[in-house]
């Protein structure tokens, strides 16, 4: 077995031992410290001196095992993004009728889920910062907003237990894709210099991500 490689078996044959296979949930979870660990050494040294080898290490894997999770080593901070999706997504399903789209998103977006899973948002903001100036991370955050689009599209129709997708469930997922990814990059890429504590800054996302819902909330209610 590979150095590292926790909880791989090797091999289906008769008369071979080893380890059970990962399950999808031990594998999700594998994904998640791999992003964290991704996350802290791209914010701490930058993306350009880190290595796929530091990640791997960073999480006692093989860097053979880091890249059967991930292609590249921008795409593993992919999963904090799909967080922040399933977050949302899951928040539309349970958005009752009547309720303001700002206000059915508020908890999510209180508890920093908008944005993505751990880490805290003010070491998630300096990420975020990062997309802006580096195109490989740049391209996993676009992506995961091309991702979610259907996603919510689905949400919406099911809120309007409608069967199938249709035009207006896109076109409402389109404009609360955009909505979110500006608000964000908004709160991200302001200038101050100080960070604010973890509770100021999911405070203070929270309103930018209610002021954005606000101005498309006529063409989503």
């Amino acid at each position: 077995m590979p150095d590292g490689a926790i909880g791989e078996h090797p091999g289906r044959g008769r008369g071979r031992t080893g380890r059970p296979p990962l399950t999808d949930e031990r594998k999700a979870e594998i994904r998640l410290e791999i992003a964290r660990a991704a996350v802290e050494l791209f914010v701490d040294q930058g993306v350009a001196a880190t290595t796929g080898d530091q990640i791997a290490q960073a999480v006692g894997l093989s860097t053979r095992t880091l890249w059967r999770y991930f292609p590249g080593k921008e795409s593993c901070v992919s999963p904090l993004f799909a967080a922040g999706i399933d977050a949302i997504a899951a928040a539309l399903r349970a958005w009752p009728a009547g309720v303001p789209l700002e206000d059915a998103l508020e908890r999510a977006s209180t508890n920093g889920e908008v944005l993505m899973a751990k880490p805290e948002p003010p070491r998630v903001r300096t990420l975020l910062r990062l997309t802006r100036t580096e195109p490989g991370l740049r391209a996993v955050w676009l992506q995961a907003h091309d991702e979610a689009e259907p996603v919510f599209a689905r949400a919406l129709a099911d809120r309007a237990g409608l069967d199938a997708v249709d035009l207006r469930s896109q076109i409402q997922a389109a404009m609360l894709n955009a909505a979110l990814r500006a608000a964000v990059e908004h709160y991200a890429w302001r200038t101050d210099e100080d960070d604010p504590d973890p509770a100021t800054a999911r405070a203070e996302l929270a309103a930018t991500i209610r002021s954005a819902l606000t101005f498309a909330a006529n063409g989503i209610a």
